[in-house]
């Protein structure tokens, strides 16, 4: 059975060790190491013309190559060009779809294969960044690799695995997947004519709670009013049906 080739750069980098600081005549060869999503987003705010995402996740647990951020949003609306592969699993995971689907909707292209067996994110085709290991085999941050060698082969293993993977449109985005159980029974006692105050007592959470989650959908739906989150989410058959309805 022929391996994945993305694998061939999870096992290779499985040995690279945070590196000492060194003279500028090695900065290229040796990684830098980024522990925080702030230096992470300042190396993809640096785009030029275009992004690669490759994410072994089918979760929204916190990882730093895969978690999809404002900045890449950002580049996408400066016409930077996102190429993004996922496990075809995270379309049935609804906040991880309605991501992707949010991502592909902005022009992002999105596709998915039954396995992507590594991480790797690669900017201009010129920064690679990969998962770092600490010495006790826990995560320890993102390796940034600038050695051409490094992110030529990541590249073209991205290359190898892309053409087979499916695309996934924002249309593919399976129906509840905006919304928790919570938030379609809010909406649907708003939409029969709870005020804020009853919704809220209904649901057991305060007013605050009610306005802060109503405005958050109304975000993710690209509503701008309540009425229509209420016909946009009905449409899509997100609300709960009323007891004996």
């Amino acid at each position: 059975m022929t391996a994945n080739p993305l694998a061939v750069v999870r096992d290779r980098h499985r040995s690279v060790r945070p590196a000492r600081p060194s003279g500028p005549s090695r900065q290229d060869t040796q990684p830098l190491v980024l522990s925080t999503h702030a230096g992470i987003a300042a190396t993809l705010a640096a785009a030029g013309h275009d992004v690669l995402i490759a994410s072994t996740r089918s979760t929204v647990r916190d990882d730093p190559l895969g978690m999809l951020r404002r900045i890449d949003h950002r580049n996408l609306r400066r016409g930077v060009r996102y190429r993004v592969l996922f496990p075809d699993h995270a379309r049935t995971v609804p906040a991880l779809a309605l991501r992707l689907g949010s991502l592909a909707l902005a022009g992002a292209e999105v596709r998915t294969v039954p396995d992507v067996p590594a991480d790797a994110t690669v900017v201009d085709e010129a920064v690679a960044m990969l998962p770092s290991e600490s010495r006790d085999g826990r995560a320890g941050g993102v390796a940034v690799f600038r050695l051409p060698s490094v992110v030529n082969t990541v590249v073209e293993l991205f290359e190898r695995v892309w053409p087979s993977a499916v695309s996934l449109m924002a249309s593919d985005v399976p129906d509840g997947a905006g919304l928790t159980e919570r938030e379609r029974e809010l909406l649907t006692l708003l939409s029969v004519g709870c005020t804020d105050e009853s919704a809220a007592a209904r649901l057991g959470i305060s007013v605050r709670t009610v306005r802060r989650t109503m405005s958050a959908i109304m975000h993710r739906l690209g509503a701008r009013s309540r009425f229509q989150a209420g016909i946009k989410a009905a449409n899509s058959g997100w609300l709960v049906r009323p007891e004996g309805g």
